[in-house]
């Protein structure tokens, strides 16, 4: 059996704090705001993954309520989650994602945030696909107010099963 997980999320740019997407800290003059390290990449990452295992969504089991995630490594989130849907069952079959920004250019670090997130969940980074965009000056996005990520995970059943 296979199953499609969609996930989206987005934060507001903001003085004072680092840029990090997909556990890599980015050197820009503004980072996202959030109550956790606000990483949108890993954000949308969980909520696919949560959402192809059908267990919820990533404010479920990391409640911005919750001091516990105060400043949270996104990281070590989407890692909890890999393990959530493991013990469910299921295993990666592939992640893609675009992360929607007008800048920084995201090219250069591309490679390097789907190795970290192929590393945090134990996956060969072939299956890891990032790519990004930019709204073309349109929008919140294109006014340089934030940073968004949309992300698709294509799980699998780990047992696998044959017909008699």
């Amino acid at each position: 059996m296979t199953r499609i997980g969609l996930g989206y999320d987005i934060h507001r740019l903001v003085t004072g704090r680092p840029l990090i997407l997909g556990g890599l800290t980015i050197p820009f003059e503004r980072g996202l705001l959030g109550h956790s390290d606000a990483d949108v990449l890993a954000h949308a990452a969980c909520d696919a993954l949560l959402g192809a295992a059908g267990l919820g969504d990533i404010g479920e089991h990391f409640p911005d309520t919750d001091p516990r995630y105060s400043g949270a490594d996104s990281i070590d989130l989407l890692k909890k989650v890999y393990t959530k849907i493991k013990k469910e069952g299921w295993e990666l079959v592939n992640l893609d994602a675009t992360i929607f920004a007008q800048a920084p250019k995201m090219t250069p670090y591309k490679a390097d945030m789907a190795g970290r997130m192929a590393e945090c969940m134990a996956v060969e980074r072939s299956r890891i696909n990032i790519k990004a965009t930019t709204t073309e000056g349109l929008g919140a996005i294109g006014r340089g107010d934030g940073i968004a990520a949309m992300c698709v995970a294509l799980l699998q059943s780990a047992t696998t099963t044959t017909d008699v």
